[in-house]
């Protein structure tokens, strides 16, 4: 069976140029006209500037879900989390959930979560097994 090397999610947005901006400076992308991408394609974008601006449309919350997620990226370790925190925060991210730890019967789970200028909330978690 062939192996997907990498994927990058599709993004709808309003104003291409800002949101070029926003992935480059706050997020810390590599952004080109083809992607938006960061540690090795380890989380990618394709922006694309929308038609109308009614199609660009963040995932709206799901059943038991407070803070509806587009993209959701997986951190080693909660030391690791905590310094992209501290990296975003001082880009001047717009935080929609601060850090928070869960405590579970297998371990702990800490994430956090931000916005993009066109609504879509990007969150980062890490675990931590017992």
């Amino acid at each position: 069976m062939s192996k997907v090397q990498f994927s990058v999610q599709v993004r709808l947005v309003s104003n291409l140029e800002r949101s070029k901006q926003f992935y480059a400076t706050v997020l810390g992308c590599e952004v080109t006209d083809w992607w938006a991408v960061r540690d090795e394609f380890a989380l990618g974008f394709k922006l694309i500037q929308a038609a109308r601006t009614e199609n660009v449309q963040p995932n709206a919350a799901g059943q038991g879900q407070i803070i509806p997620w587009d993209t959701y990226a997986y951190v080693e370790t909660h030391h690791e989390l905590d310094d992209l925190y501290e990296e975003l925060k001082g880009k001047g991210a717009e935080f929609v959930q601060q850090p928070n730890l869960q405590e579970e019967d297998w371990g702990s789970w800490k994430d956090f979560a931000i916005k993009d200028p066109d609504g879509y909330v990007i969150a980062f978690g890490s675990g931590k097994k017992l």
